[in-house]
């Protein structure tokens, strides 16, 4: 028994020293980085966390207090979490310094959550994840004629074609009483275009969106967002939940594995293949002498289903969201849309070029409601930026959700203003990046952009729409940012052509 309790004397002894010695530690990452502005930490070791579990508990978006801290705390914030630091820099110095130039990685800890879901390899070693600059830059190169103009052009068809279905099933339930869930009509009707242009898949999601594949992307959407909670897989109550979500990621592998074998063979026999994504991958990827590398073309697979089609889907969501409290706005977006489409239902890629207030209107919901509300960077090197000292080997936290809604970067911010983005208005310089900017901006923008042209323009051209009462119209954050209530809507038939009157 001595000896017992020796052992536990002597264990209990390890602890405290192996505890003070981590104090000790945390101490002295706070001294490194104590100089920097932000609010008094609630706990010595948890920092900052006991607030934002608070507000995570109450469903309440975090960063909507950063907002606050920003006004009272100036452009560079820090952050604290057990022995970790973050800073969010919320300056255009900022922003230029670590954004635009590509020696300043992504976040190691942040986006290697994104390479795997429980256990699955998920976006692996995509364009989004992919920590090594010229593995990326490879990547990036196979890929961009696949988002050049003349290729974009030629996906007017296929943006008429889906957008066409989408209105007929919105005509259906178009008699002014029925109400809608906009974001899930949204949300199929992207899948189903991202299917096609990417990978020449016919979904079909508009007609039968319970169909395996459909639901597998939602379950791995879901699982972006559990994987955000420490310890979740031991959790009892998940288990069902993420099994699921396993066998959804493998779903997705494995329809893209034979998409990819398919495609292969048919550009080795010399067939016709389609013009799209996969084509450009595995043409470029065979020129490179890379073939067989098939679980990094699995990852931007994966990729660009997921966020191919829930960015544009959100977009869109917010949009109709916050027409349906904009009148004016959206009597003069109807006004345009008449005099440019007129009653035609093929919308031309020039079109899309004169319809110049949908693209204000588009730009003004991203700043208020960017799907993505920031990126993370890391810096190596010790860096000044705004007159303050930011220590080597920091994480950096840049948010176009927060920059955009700061009085001292867009004036009267919680305002719906499409005007901000007149041709004559000034220009937000590295204040305003939903696609994050520099050389690891979204390659998909400019596609994204194009496919909300022509969605919103025929829905706009075919009916008006009234919003249930009773929404919050609040943001939940799932990963990506989304109507917490849907935008549920109501959908009348808008009676009008080309130089009449309503």
């Amino acid at each position: 028994m001595e000896g017992l309790g020796a052992l536990l004397l002597l264990l209990l002894s390890l602890c405290l020293l192996a505890f003070g010695l981590y104090c000790g530690y945390v101490r002295a990452v706070h001294a490194k980085y104590d100089h920097i502005p932000g609010p008094p930490r609630v706990s010595f070791l948890l920092g900052h966390l006991p607030t934002i579990w608070r507000m995570l508990k109450k469903n309440e978006l975090v960063l909507n207090l950063f907002i606050q801290w920003a006004e009272e705390y100036g452009p560079i914030i820090r952050f604290n979490a057990f022995h970790r630091v973050s800073l969010m820099v919320l300056s255009p110095e900022g922003v230029k310094e670590f954004l635009m130039i590509p020696q300043y990685p992504k976040d190691r800890i942040t986006y290697s959550k994104l390479c795997a879901i429980f256990g699955m390899r998920f976006l692996g070693n995509d364009l989004v994840t992919d920590l090594n600059h010229d593995h990326w830059y490879k990547q990036r190169r196979i890929m961009d004629p696949a988002f050049s103009r003349t290729y974009l052009i030629g996906l007017m068809e296929t943006f008429n074609e889906k957008a066409e279905e989408l209105m007929k099933k919105l005509e259906e339930k178009a008699d002014g009483k029925t109400e809608l869930d906009i974001m899930s009509m949204m949300s199929r009707v992207t899948l189903d275009v991202i299917a096609k242009v990417a990978f020449g898949l016919e979904l079909n999601t508009l007609h039968d969106h319970q169909t395996p594949f459909p639901h597998a992307v939602s379950m791995v959407m879901k699982g972006m967002n559990e994987i955000r909670v420490p310890l979740v897989q031991y959790m009892p109550g998940k288990q069902k939940l993420i099994k699921e979500i396993q066998e959804s990621v493998r779903l997705l592998r494995r329809v893209g594995k034979k998409c990819i074998e398919h495609r292969r063979e048919a550009i080795q026999n010399e067939e016709e293949v389609p013009r799209d994504i996969l084509t450009q991958i595995l043409k470029g990827d065979a020129a490179q002498e890379k073939t067989g590398d098939d679980e990094n073309i699995l990852d931007n697979f994966v990729t660009f289903f997921v966020a191919g089609h829930e960015t544009t889907s959100i977009q869109l969501s917010f949009t109709i969201m916050e027409l349906g409290r904009q009148p004016e706005i959206l009597e003069r977006l109807h006004a345009e849309v008449d005099e440019v489409i007129g009653a035609k239902r093929n919308i031309d890629y020039e079109d899309l070029g004169r319809l110049e207030y949908l693209s204000q209107v588009l730009k003004e919901s991203l700043r208020l409601y960017p799907p993505i509300p920031g990126t993370v960077r890391w810096t190596g090197k010790e860096n000044v930026i705004e007159s303050v000292r930011i220590p080597g080997n920091s994480s950096l936290f840049f948010s176009t959700y927060v920059m955009g809604r700061l009085e001292k970067f867009f004036k009267d911010p919680l305002t719906f203003n499409p005007d901000r983005f007149n041709k004559d208005a000034p220009k937000p310089y590295f204040t305003y990046f939903p696609f994050s900017l520099g050389p690891r901006s979204c390659i998909g923008q400019i596609f994204s952009q194009m496919e909300a042209k022509v969605v919103m323009a025929k829905l706009l051209q075919r009916f008006e729409f009234q919003l249930v009462p009773g929404q919050s119209f609040k943001i939940l954050d799932t990963g990506t940012f989304r109507p917490k209530d849907g935008v549920v809507c109501i959908l009348k038939p808008w009676i009008i052509t080309k130089g009449s009157q309503k």
